[in-house]
């Protein structure tokens, strides 16, 4: 008698005490569809976090070091600038350990984001567009100053990266364990995961090439221009290479001190930019032709990754983050032409068979 074709589950084999003991192990998949014959391409999928994003990492890892610092004292407010996923995972945090959270953010973010986060107990100050990323990180500072609140500094604290040197690298090292892996492909927002990966692979897997990428509009790392810094390193002004770009979370108008550790100790091998618009494309391939819903960085993320594969040696293997959700951007450029309604081939499908039509719009 043959085993029953059905797939199971038998559980996790262990139990959770609070939502954020779910944070990490997130799974490497592999690209089937899309990949070029003869390399392979794994996606290590961030969105299975609890809140779907890799700045969960973020979040717990800062509001626990802070707690072991005694740095944030019990239900205290927690301050923080943020495009959005570093919000919502902070909001999990604090909600979770009873900390009043409030989010700055400026007003071109998704919509869906200050709601979601609002949903999770948050309070969502918005900022002008035009005062861009610098502009919402001083709002934070100014309100964290002003309130005796606790500003959780994802751009310059090293709990950033080190959470991605202690989890993301060492989940990454262990799926890798005995196979290849030529390449590691990450765009980034904050730094951390670039930083926090590349200490660990430069020492413990150095044959594996990493890849950086930005928006070829916002490439402030490739105009070789230094950032200006205030005495903590924190950002003393706007990046003057910066230009508005569609790609969310990546690359504010600022090089992060998180992400300079990686620029001065040469932790990446390649940096590779790629236009908002593609990123967009790859995208919506990821999503229609592998099931895959990213964001517009995981799909700016894997354009790269697959324009590195197209020159890649046969048996190359590469590993590309995808840092968020696709859900994040239902109002964004991304889902622009996605129908609310019935398309006009959905309505011939409908009006094919008699039964149970939609009257005529």
């Amino acid at each position: 008698m043959t085993a029953p074709t059905q797939r199971t589950t038998s559980g996790r084999g262990r139990l959770y005490d609070s939502i954020v003991d779910t944070i990490g192990d997130t799974p490497c998949v592999r690209v089937n569809s899309l990949a070029p014959e003869g390399v392979t391409v794994y996606v290590k999928a961030e969105y299975f976090n609890p809140l779907a994003s890799v700045k969960d990492r973020l979040a717990i890892s800062i509001i626990e070091e802070a707690e072991r610092r005694g740095a944030l004292k019990p239900g205290q407010t927690v301050v923080e600038a943020t495009s959005g996923n570093t919000g919502i995972g902070l909001a999990m945090v604090c909600a979770a350990k009873g900390y009043p959270l409030v989010v700055t953010m400026a007003e071109s973010f998704s919509i869906e984001r200050r709601r979601l986060m609002r949903f999770l107990g948050a309070k969502v100050v918005l900022t002008p567009k035009e005062q861009k990323g610098y502009g919402m990180y001083l709002k934070a500072v100014e309100l964290a100053e002003a309130n005796g609140w606790f500003l959780a500094r994802q751009f310059e604290t090293d709990a950033n990266a080190t959470i991605h040197q202690n989890t993301t690298a060492r989940e990454i090292l262990g799926d890798f364990a005995g196979r290849r892996l030529d390449y590691f492909v990450t765009g980034y927002g904050t730094g951390g995961t670039m930083t926090g990966v590349g200490r660990v692979l430069k020492k413990e897997r150095p044959e594996t090439r990493i890849i950086l990428s930005e928006p070829a509009n916002a490439a402030l790392i490739g105009s070789g221009r230094a950032q200006g810094r205030a005495a903590d390193g924190s950002p003393a002004e706007s990046h003057p290479a910066f230009q508005p770009h569609p790609i969310q979370g990546w690359t504010p108008d600022f090089i992060p001190l998180v992400l300079q550790e990686s620029i001065d100790n040469h932790y990446y091998d390649d940096l590779i930019p790629v236009a908002g618009p593609v990123g967009i494309e790859w995208s919506r391939k990821l999503a229609a032709q592998e099931g895959i819903l990213t964001g517009v960085s995981g799909g700016s993320t894997f354009a790269v990754a697959m324009q590195v594969a197209e020159t890649a040696a046969p048996g190359s293997v590469i590993l590309c983050m995808l840092p968020d959700t696709g859900e994040r951007y239902l109002s964004s450029p991304l889902f622009e032409g996605i129908e609310t309604d019935m398309t006009a081939e959905e309505r011939a499908l409908s009006e094919s068979t008699p039964g149970f039509q939609m009257p005529a719009a």
